[in-house]
């Protein structure tokens, strides 16, 4: 483990020691050196492998733990590597079902689709017909993709875990520490990683975000061919469509992009603010609008999960937005553990007040990547830490008004929201403990005013 942590810190070290002359050897101004600091680190985490590649991803989905710069440049970063022979992934296949791929499937296509750091992809077809658990049945000779863990990827991936929480636990005796917690970060990493390499967990999501759409024919995602996965493989349903970064060759063949941006914004609202459960990790390759317009979510690998308590104070801090009202959205992010000390207090809400003031665009649709991720830089700026849940849930809504303007640019996402959060609001003033709760406060509220 030794030899690993002076690997780790020497590869770290060589790559900022690389971009030395692009920050002038720390002369540069403030954002031009955290730039190359931060692609010095995206290069090391590159070269240092499969956990350091899926830690870089985690940065990238936390902008209220760090700069902007680094953000932006972990999520450049390549999660694609040299594929494995056809060999290995058999053996794995085989080790799991104690049968190789042609007697699984009609055909396996030994050419992967994709080849990341925990799994490689690759494409096949049903041998018989399938009923999923949620959806229409797959007939015999359906397209699919069967995801493969890379042999050994386990192993190493938690070898270098267990080195990077030493390391954190350094770190978090240092200055580095002030803005973010190492050893919590570490052990959320660790969380995800295991999910990721069980690839049920995934397929399970699958499942469940089918049923909570099934409504909904406009929402797809792939169906999971259970008697052809484990923990190690996992057989889905194919999924044909256009990533985002190929929006006019589907305009081209008569998607209804702007439709479906209306509609993707509604589901997404409809996963945090009804059922509590929404995909965390939405960019072109894990989004497509299909030739059947409809829009297809791929890869759960990261989710978010909300309590009902926790979505009561989200929708209030976007009632927050709606009404311009910073006090209203302190408070509730204070509910929802965002704790300003004292003396930062006035100095927040000011800044908070500035920020809600400019969310209208010139066209008058509002803008909540400018108040959400504005908000958690202005956290940060003062010192304040944040809960991973409440920034992955600014940070995914922002994508996803990210995601919606590419398809129409004139999206209002408060305004798609507005009609979940007035239910909302509207269900909690008729609940009879909050009634309870809040009469003797009303019934003072309204002495005082008859009295004076």
């Amino acid at each position: 483990m030794a030899s690993r942590s002076s690997v780790i810190v020497w590869t770290v070290l060589a790559h900022l020691a690389a971009e030395l002359p692009s920050a002038r050897f720390g002369l540069a101004s403030a954002p031009v050196r955290r730039a190359a600091w931060a692609r010095g680190l995206r290069r090391a985490f590159e070269r240092l492998g499969p956990a350091f590649i899926k830690l870089g991803q985690l940065i990238s989905v936390r902008p209220d733990e760090f700069s902007d710069e680094l953000v932006a440049e972990m999520r450049s970063m390549q999660d694609a590597v040299p594929p494995l022979p056809a060999e290995a992934i058999r053996s794995v296949i085989e080790a799991e079902f104690g049968v190789g791929p042609d007697e699984l499937w009609a055909t396996f296509d030994d050419e992967p689709l994709a080849s990341a750091s925990i799994a490689q992809v690759h494409r096949a077809t049903l041998a018989a017909a399938y009923r999923p658990v949620w959806g229409e049945s797959l007939p015999a000779g359906a397209d699919v993709v069967v995801k493969v863990v890379r042999p050994g990827a386990a192993a190493s991936i938690r070898g270098d875990v267990a080195v990077a929480r030493r390391l954190a636990g350094l770190i978090a005796r240092t200055r580095l520490a002030r803005r973010f917690d190492p050893v919590a970060l570490l052990d959320e990493f660790a969380t995800t990683l295991e999910r990721e390499l069980d690839l049920r967990v995934e397929g399970r999501f699958s499942d469940r975000f089918l049923f909570d759409f099934r409504d909904d024919p406009k929402v797809v995602a792939p169906r999971i061919v259970w008697p052809k996965s484990t923990a190690r493989v996992l057989t889905m349903e194919f999924m044909r469509g256009w990533r985002l970064t190929e929006i006019e060759a589907a305009k081209a063949a008569g998607v209804d992009c702007f439709g479906l941006a209306v509609h993707g914004a509604t589901a997404f609202m409809r996963q945090v603010f009804v059922y509590g459960r929404y995909h965390a990790d939405l960019h072109p390759a894990n989004l497509f609008v299909t030739p059947d317009n409809t829009i297809a979510y791929l890869d759960f690998g990261i989710v978010g999960y909300l309590t009902p308590e926790e979505r009561m104070n989200i929708t209030q801090v976007m009632a927050a937005l709606v009404y311009r009202d910073a006090d209203r959205a302190m408070r509730y992010s204070e509910r929802l553990g965002v704790h300003v000390p004292p003396d930062r207090v006035e100095a927040v809400r000011a800044g908070l007040g500035t920020l809600l003031d400019g969310t209208t665009r010139p066209d008058g649709t509002r803008d909540f990547a400018h108040f959400g991720l504005g908000f958690l830089s202005l956290l940060g700026e003062h010192g304040v830490r944040i809960p991973s849940g409440y920034g992955l849930l600014i940070k995914s809504l922002a994508t996803v008004e990210g995601v919606a303007r590419a398809l129409y640019p004139e999206i209002d996402i408060v305004a798609t929201a507005q009609p979940f959060t007035t239910r909302i609001l509207g269900a909690a003033m008729g609940d009879p403990a909050r009634l309870r709760e809040r009469m003797p406060e009303a019934v003072r509220a309204a002495l005082r005013v008859l009295l004076t």
